[in-house]
Protein backbone atom coordinates (compact mmCIF):
# COMPACT_ATOMS: atom_id res chain seq x y z
CA UNK A 1 0.00 0.00 0.00
CA UNK A 2 1.31 3.43 -0.92
CA UNK A 3 2.07 6.00 1.74
CA UNK A 4 -0.26 8.92 0.95
CA UNK A 5 1.05 11.17 3.71
CA UNK A 6 1.52 14.60 2.19
CA UNK A 7 -0.83 14.00 -0.72
CA UNK A 8 -2.21 17.24 -2.16
CA UNK A 9 -5.64 16.39 -3.53
CA UNK A 10 -7.20 18.36 -6.38
CA UNK A 11 -10.37 18.12 -8.40
CA UNK A 12 -11.04 19.06 -11.97
CA UNK A 13 -11.99 22.66 -12.61
CA UNK A 14 -15.05 21.18 -14.36
CA UNK A 15 -16.25 19.34 -11.26
CA UNK A 16 -18.63 22.10 -10.17
CA UNK A 17 -20.55 21.85 -13.45
CA UNK A 18 -21.73 18.27 -12.86
CA UNK A 19 -22.92 18.43 -9.27
CA UNK A 20 -19.56 17.51 -7.76
CA UNK A 21 -19.58 13.90 -8.98
CA UNK A 22 -15.86 13.75 -9.53
CA UNK A 23 -12.66 12.18 -8.46
CA UNK A 24 -9.75 13.84 -6.73
CA UNK A 25 -6.19 13.22 -7.83
CA UNK A 26 -2.94 13.53 -5.89
CA UNK A 27 -0.01 13.55 -8.29
CA UNK A 28 2.57 15.22 -6.09
CA UNK A 29 3.89 12.00 -4.54
CA UNK A 30 7.01 10.21 -5.73
CA UNK A 31 6.27 7.11 -7.79
CA UNK A 32 2.50 7.05 -7.36
CA UNK A 33 -0.66 8.86 -8.48
CA UNK A 34 -3.60 8.46 -6.11
CA UNK A 35 -7.28 8.79 -7.03
CA UNK A 36 -10.31 8.94 -4.73
CA UNK A 37 -14.03 9.75 -4.85
CA UNK A 38 -14.64 13.42 -4.01
CA UNK A 39 -17.90 12.51 -2.25
CA UNK A 40 -16.26 9.89 0.00
CA UNK A 41 -12.81 11.14 0.91
CA UNK A 42 -12.37 8.59 3.67
CA UNK A 43 -13.28 5.70 1.39
CA UNK A 44 -10.93 3.69 -0.75
CA UNK A 45 -8.12 5.08 -2.86
CA UNK A 46 -6.80 3.77 -6.15
CA UNK A 47 -3.10 4.15 -6.91
CA UNK A 48 -1.34 4.06 -10.25
CA UNK A 49 2.21 4.20 -11.48
CA UNK A 50 2.72 7.65 -13.06
CA UNK A 51 3.27 6.28 -16.61
CA UNK A 52 0.02 4.29 -16.40
CA UNK A 53 -1.88 7.36 -15.15
CA UNK A 54 -0.50 9.56 -17.95
CA UNK A 55 -1.46 6.93 -20.54
CA UNK A 56 -4.99 6.77 -19.10
CA UNK A 57 -5.42 10.56 -19.09
CA UNK A 58 -4.05 10.77 -22.63
CA UNK A 59 -6.57 8.19 -23.81
CA UNK A 60 -9.40 10.13 -22.16
CA UNK A 61 -8.31 13.29 -23.94
CA UNK A 62 -8.36 11.46 -27.27
CA UNK A 63 -11.88 10.18 -26.63
CA UNK A 64 -13.04 13.68 -25.63
CA UNK A 65 -11.71 15.12 -28.90
CA UNK A 66 -13.58 12.64 -31.06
Amino acid sequence: MADLTGARWRTSTRSSSNGGDCVEVADNLTGVVAVRDSKDRTGGTLTFAPPAWHTFVGALREVARS
